[in-house]
Protein backbone atom coordinates (compact mmCIF):
# COMPACT_ATOMS: atom_id res chain seq x y z
CA UNK A 1 0.00 0.00 0.00
CA UNK A 2 1.47 3.48 -1.07
CA UNK A 3 0.89 6.64 0.39
CA UNK A 4 0.83 9.40 -1.49
CA UNK A 5 1.77 13.18 0.03
CA UNK A 6 0.82 15.85 -1.94
CA UNK A 7 1.22 14.05 -5.43
CA UNK A 8 1.46 16.39 -9.13
CA UNK A 9 0.06 13.13 -10.67
CA UNK A 10 -3.08 13.38 -12.64
CA UNK A 11 -6.58 12.68 -11.54
CA UNK A 12 -6.81 9.53 -13.81
CA UNK A 13 -4.07 7.79 -12.08
CA UNK A 14 -4.34 8.75 -9.16
CA UNK A 15 -7.86 6.84 -9.08
CA UNK A 16 -6.16 4.06 -10.43
CA UNK A 17 -3.77 4.11 -7.65
CA UNK A 18 -6.43 4.52 -5.22
CA UNK A 19 -8.48 2.10 -6.67
CA UNK A 20 -5.25 -0.45 -5.56
CA UNK A 21 -5.33 0.26 -2.02
CA UNK A 22 -3.22 3.89 -1.97
CA UNK A 23 -3.88 6.83 0.20
CA UNK A 24 -3.43 10.32 -0.75
CA UNK A 25 -2.86 13.63 1.61
CA UNK A 26 -2.95 16.66 0.44
CA UNK A 27 -2.22 19.83 1.92
CA UNK A 28 -5.34 22.71 2.85
CA UNK A 29 -6.10 24.37 -0.58
CA UNK A 30 -8.20 27.40 -0.14
CA UNK A 31 -11.60 25.87 -0.83
CA UNK A 32 -10.73 22.83 1.89
CA UNK A 33 -9.96 25.65 4.54
CA UNK A 34 -13.15 27.71 3.62
CA UNK A 35 -15.28 24.49 3.86
CA UNK A 36 -13.65 24.07 7.47
CA UNK A 37 -14.23 27.45 8.47
CA UNK A 38 -17.63 27.62 7.98
CA UNK A 39 -18.24 24.18 9.34
CA UNK A 40 -16.24 26.18 12.48
CA UNK A 41 -18.97 29.16 12.51
CA UNK A 42 -21.61 26.76 12.51
CA UNK A 43 -20.29 24.51 15.31
CA UNK A 44 -19.67 27.63 17.66
CA UNK A 45 -22.76 29.51 16.88
CA UNK A 46 -24.61 26.29 17.60
CA UNK A 47 -22.85 25.94 21.24
CA UNK A 48 -22.53 29.13 22.35
CA UNK A 49 -21.62 30.29 25.15
CA UNK A 50 -19.55 26.61 25.52
CA UNK A 51 -16.04 25.83 24.31
CA UNK A 52 -17.21 23.30 21.06
CA UNK A 53 -14.18 20.99 22.30
CA UNK A 54 -15.17 20.66 25.79
CA UNK A 55 -19.18 20.11 25.17
CA UNK A 56 -18.55 16.85 27.00
CA UNK A 57 -17.92 18.74 30.44
CA UNK A 58 -20.16 21.09 30.32
CA UNK A 59 -23.83 20.06 28.85
CA UNK A 60 -25.62 16.72 29.14
CA UNK A 61 -25.77 14.39 26.31
CA UNK A 62 -29.28 14.05 25.22
CA UNK A 63 -28.35 18.38 24.98
CA UNK A 64 -25.98 17.94 23.13
CA UNK A 65 -27.74 14.85 20.95
CA UNK A 66 -30.73 18.01 20.29
CA UNK A 67 -28.41 20.74 19.29
CA UNK A 68 -26.09 18.03 16.67
CA UNK A 69 -29.53 16.78 15.26
CA UNK A 70 -30.14 20.55 14.12
CA UNK A 71 -26.97 21.13 13.00
CA UNK A 72 -25.70 18.89 10.74
CA UNK A 73 -28.70 19.16 8.18
CA UNK A 74 -28.26 22.50 8.26
CA UNK A 75 -24.40 22.23 7.55
CA UNK A 76 -25.22 19.49 4.74
CA UNK A 77 -27.44 21.59 3.01
CA UNK A 78 -25.69 24.81 3.22
CA UNK A 79 -25.43 26.28 -0.51
CA UNK A 80 -21.75 27.59 0.81
CA UNK A 81 -20.35 24.11 1.15
CA UNK A 82 -21.46 23.06 -2.39
CA UNK A 83 -19.44 25.87 -3.70
CA UNK A 84 -16.28 25.46 -1.23
CA UNK A 85 -15.97 21.61 -2.17
CA UNK A 86 -16.04 22.99 -6.07
CA UNK A 87 -13.49 24.84 -5.53
CA UNK A 88 -11.21 22.38 -3.38
CA UNK A 89 -12.01 19.52 -6.11
CA UNK A 90 -11.20 22.07 -8.81
CA UNK A 91 -7.76 23.10 -6.67
CA UNK A 92 -6.78 19.94 -6.61
CA UNK A 93 -6.57 18.59 -10.34
CA UNK A 94 -10.85 17.17 -10.69
CA UNK A 95 -12.32 17.74 -13.84
CA UNK A 96 -15.50 19.29 -12.19
CA UNK A 97 -17.65 18.02 -15.32
CA UNK A 98 -17.26 14.40 -14.85
CA UNK A 99 -16.54 14.55 -10.87
CA UNK A 100 -19.52 14.29 -8.55
CA UNK A 101 -19.94 14.61 -4.91
CA UNK A 102 -22.53 13.34 -2.15
CA UNK A 103 -23.06 15.71 0.52
CA UNK A 104 -20.53 16.64 3.13
CA UNK A 105 -21.41 15.27 6.70
CA UNK A 106 -19.68 17.22 9.79
CA UNK A 107 -19.03 14.38 12.22
CA UNK A 108 -18.20 13.96 15.90
CA UNK A 109 -16.45 12.09 17.95
CA UNK A 110 -16.31 12.32 21.80
CA UNK A 111 -13.99 11.61 24.77
CA UNK A 112 -15.02 8.66 26.63
CA UNK A 113 -18.25 6.94 26.57
CA UNK A 114 -20.11 10.41 26.21
CA UNK A 115 -22.27 10.29 23.03
CA UNK A 116 -21.21 7.26 20.64
CA UNK A 117 -24.29 6.54 19.36
CA UNK A 118 -26.91 8.18 16.39
CA UNK A 119 -26.34 11.51 15.58
CA UNK A 120 -22.52 11.06 17.23
CA UNK A 121 -22.25 7.21 15.82
CA UNK A 122 -18.18 5.72 16.72
CA UNK A 123 -17.69 4.17 13.85
CA UNK A 124 -16.87 0.65 13.76
CA UNK A 125 -14.15 -0.75 11.26
CA UNK A 126 -16.05 -1.27 7.68
CA UNK A 127 -15.94 -0.38 4.32
CA UNK A 128 -18.66 1.79 3.04
CA UNK A 129 -18.99 -0.66 0.43
CA UNK A 130 -20.99 -2.48 2.90
CA UNK A 131 -23.21 0.43 3.12
CA UNK A 132 -24.40 0.08 -0.64
CA UNK A 133 -21.71 2.29 -2.13
CA UNK A 134 -20.20 1.49 -5.20
CA UNK A 135 -17.28 0.27 -5.71
CA UNK A 136 -15.68 3.78 -7.66
CA UNK A 137 -16.44 5.48 -5.13
CA UNK A 138 -13.72 7.95 -3.35
CA UNK A 139 -14.31 9.38 0.15
CA UNK A 140 -12.58 12.69 1.58
CA UNK A 141 -11.73 13.07 4.73
CA UNK A 142 -10.55 16.07 7.06
CA UNK A 143 -10.28 18.05 10.37
CA UNK A 144 -12.34 20.85 10.87
CA UNK A 145 -10.10 21.34 14.52
CA UNK A 146 -6.69 20.52 15.03
CA UNK A 147 -6.23 16.83 15.68
CA UNK A 148 -4.27 14.53 17.69
CA UNK A 149 -3.86 10.97 17.16
CA UNK A 150 -6.03 9.69 20.24
CA UNK A 151 -9.02 11.48 18.11
CA UNK A 152 -8.46 10.89 14.69
CA UNK A 153 -9.34 7.96 11.71
CA UNK A 154 -7.66 5.06 11.48
CA UNK A 155 -7.30 2.99 8.10
CA UNK A 156 -6.27 -0.63 8.56
CA UNK A 157 -4.44 -1.36 5.54
CA UNK A 158 -4.19 -4.79 6.92
CA UNK A 159 -7.86 -5.63 5.44
CA UNK A 160 -7.11 -4.11 1.67
CA UNK A 161 -7.03 -7.36 -0.08
CA UNK A 162 -8.81 -9.93 2.99
CA UNK A 163 -12.23 -10.96 3.30
CA UNK A 164 -14.04 -10.61 6.79
CA UNK A 165 -17.33 -12.06 7.26
CA UNK A 166 -20.02 -9.44 8.18
CA UNK A 167 -23.78 -7.96 7.90
CA UNK A 168 -23.77 -6.19 5.19
CA UNK A 169 -26.04 -8.96 3.14
CA UNK A 170 -28.94 -7.55 5.63
CA UNK A 171 -28.35 -3.99 4.57
CA UNK A 172 -30.30 -2.41 2.23
CA UNK A 173 -29.44 1.36 1.03
CA UNK A 174 -32.91 2.57 0.19
CA UNK A 175 -34.67 1.00 3.37
CA UNK A 176 -32.11 2.56 5.72
CA UNK A 177 -32.96 6.04 4.13
CA UNK A 178 -36.71 5.35 4.16
CA UNK A 179 -36.36 3.50 8.21
CA UNK A 180 -32.86 4.60 10.24
CA UNK A 181 -31.35 7.55 8.82
CA UNK A 182 -34.33 10.14 10.38
CA UNK A 183 -34.01 8.53 13.79
CA UNK A 184 -30.59 9.11 14.53
CA UNK A 185 -30.77 11.51 17.08
CA UNK A 186 -33.12 9.36 19.26
CA UNK A 187 -29.84 6.92 19.97
CA UNK A 188 -28.08 8.80 22.56
CA UNK A 189 -26.97 5.52 25.11
CA UNK A 190 -26.97 2.83 22.51
CA UNK A 191 -27.44 2.68 18.37
CA UNK A 192 -30.55 -0.25 17.77
CA UNK A 193 -30.29 0.66 14.10
CA UNK A 194 -29.46 -2.35 11.65
CA UNK A 195 -26.00 -1.67 10.55
CA UNK A 196 -23.57 -3.70 8.57
CA UNK A 197 -20.41 -4.89 11.26
CA UNK A 198 -17.61 -7.57 11.49
CA UNK A 199 -19.55 -10.89 12.40
CA UNK A 200 -15.36 -12.18 13.74
CA UNK A 201 -12.54 -10.76 16.12
CA UNK A 202 -10.33 -8.60 13.73
CA UNK A 203 -6.90 -7.78 14.34
CA UNK A 204 -6.73 -3.53 13.86
CA UNK A 205 -2.69 -3.25 13.88
CA UNK A 206 -1.11 -2.35 11.87
CA UNK A 207 -3.51 0.55 11.62
CA UNK A 208 -2.58 4.13 9.61
CA UNK A 209 -3.22 7.44 11.58
CA UNK A 210 -2.88 10.30 9.41
CA UNK A 211 -2.72 13.07 11.85
CA UNK A 212 -2.98 16.73 9.42
CA UNK A 213 -3.58 19.86 10.00
CA UNK A 214 -6.68 21.47 9.71
CA UNK A 215 -7.97 21.54 5.96
CA UNK A 216 -5.99 18.82 4.97
CA UNK A 217 -7.68 15.89 3.04
CA UNK A 218 -7.40 12.44 2.70
CA UNK A 219 -8.33 10.13 0.28
CA UNK A 220 -8.91 6.53 -0.01
CA UNK A 221 -10.95 3.85 -1.70
CA UNK A 222 -14.29 3.17 -0.05
CA UNK A 223 -13.32 -0.55 -0.28
CA UNK A 224 -11.24 0.40 2.60
CA UNK A 225 -11.28 -0.93 6.01
CA UNK A 226 -11.46 2.57 8.59
CA UNK A 227 -12.84 2.95 11.83
CA UNK A 228 -13.30 5.97 14.36
CA UNK A 229 -10.13 6.01 16.34
CA UNK A 230 -11.74 5.80 20.44
CA UNK A 231 -10.95 9.54 21.75
CA UNK A 232 -9.22 8.89 24.83
CA UNK A 233 -8.20 13.02 24.48
CA UNK A 234 -9.63 15.63 26.22
CA UNK A 235 -10.75 17.18 23.29
CA UNK A 236 -13.97 16.77 20.80
CA UNK A 237 -13.43 15.78 17.58
CA UNK A 238 -14.97 17.24 14.33
CA UNK A 239 -14.20 16.19 10.94
CA UNK A 240 -15.90 16.27 7.64
CA UNK A 241 -16.29 13.94 5.18
CA UNK A 242 -17.65 13.46 1.59
CA UNK A 243 -17.50 11.14 -1.28
CA UNK A 244 -16.54 11.68 -5.09
CA UNK A 245 -17.65 9.64 -8.05
CA UNK A 246 -16.06 9.74 -11.32
CA UNK A 247 -18.70 9.55 -14.35
CA UNK A 248 -16.10 7.55 -16.62
CA UNK A 249 -15.91 5.16 -13.77
CA UNK A 250 -19.28 4.71 -13.28
CA UNK A 251 -19.89 4.08 -16.76
CA UNK A 252 -17.18 1.66 -16.87
CA UNK A 253 -17.98 0.11 -13.59
CA UNK A 254 -14.27 0.11 -12.84
CA UNK A 255 -13.56 0.86 -9.38
CA UNK A 256 -11.72 -1.75 -6.26
CA UNK A 257 -11.86 -5.21 -5.90
CA UNK A 258 -15.46 -6.46 -3.97
CA UNK A 259 -13.46 -7.94 -1.38
CA UNK A 260 -17.02 -9.06 0.63
CA UNK A 261 -19.80 -6.62 0.29
CA UNK A 262 -23.17 -8.29 -0.31
CA UNK A 263 -25.24 -5.12 0.56
CA UNK A 264 -28.40 -4.00 -2.01
CA UNK A 265 -29.46 -0.78 -2.82
CA UNK A 266 -27.36 2.05 -3.97
CA UNK A 267 -26.13 5.68 -2.80
CA UNK A 268 -25.34 6.45 -7.04
CA UNK A 269 -28.45 8.87 -7.51
CA UNK A 270 -26.91 11.13 -4.44
CA UNK A 271 -24.18 12.42 -6.36
CA UNK A 272 -23.94 16.38 -7.96
CA UNK A 273 -21.87 17.23 -10.36
CA UNK A 274 -19.15 19.66 -9.10
CA UNK A 275 -20.20 22.19 -12.07
CA UNK A 276 -23.74 22.56 -11.88
CA UNK A 277 -24.70 20.12 -8.98
CA UNK A 278 -27.19 18.30 -11.90
CA UNK A 279 -27.22 14.36 -10.69
CA UNK A 280 -25.01 11.39 -12.77
CA UNK A 281 -27.09 10.88 -16.03
CA UNK A 282 -29.62 8.39 -15.53
CA UNK A 283 -28.55 5.85 -18.21
CA UNK A 284 -25.29 5.58 -16.19
CA UNK A 285 -27.34 5.00 -12.64
CA UNK A 286 -29.49 2.48 -14.10
CA UNK A 287 -25.98 -0.01 -14.50
CA UNK A 288 -26.44 -0.09 -10.73
CA UNK A 289 -29.93 -0.20 -9.54
CA UNK A 290 -31.00 -4.02 -8.51
CA UNK A 291 -34.80 -3.54 -8.31
CA UNK A 292 -34.64 -2.70 -4.19
CA UNK A 293 -34.94 0.78 -4.95
CA UNK A 294 -38.99 0.40 -5.85
CA UNK A 295 -39.42 -1.36 -2.49
CA UNK A 296 -38.80 1.60 -1.14
CA UNK A 297 -41.41 4.71 -2.96
CA UNK A 298 -40.77 6.94 -0.75
CA UNK A 299 -37.06 7.01 -0.89
CA UNK A 300 -36.55 6.85 -4.65
CA UNK A 301 -39.67 9.30 -5.64
CA UNK A 302 -37.11 11.83 -5.52
CA UNK A 303 -33.13 12.43 -4.96
CA UNK A 304 -31.55 13.63 -1.92
CA UNK A 305 -29.86 16.64 -2.46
Amino acid sequence: MNIFLDSRIDDDERRRELFCGSIFLHSPVPGALELCELAREMVREAFAPVDPLALHEHIPAEKCAETLAELKPKFIHHPKAKVFIREMLRQLGCDLKKTYFDVPRLRTAFPGDYLKSGIAYAFHPHRDTWYSAPFCQINWWMPIFELNPENCMAIHPGYWNRAVKNGSSKYNYHKWNLESRKNAATHVKADTRVQPHAEESMELDPQIRLVSPVGAAYQFSAAQMHSTVPNTSSKVRYSIDFRTVHLDDVRAQAGAPNFDSACTGTTIRDYLQADDLSYLPEDATQLYLDGTESLYSAVTAGRRG
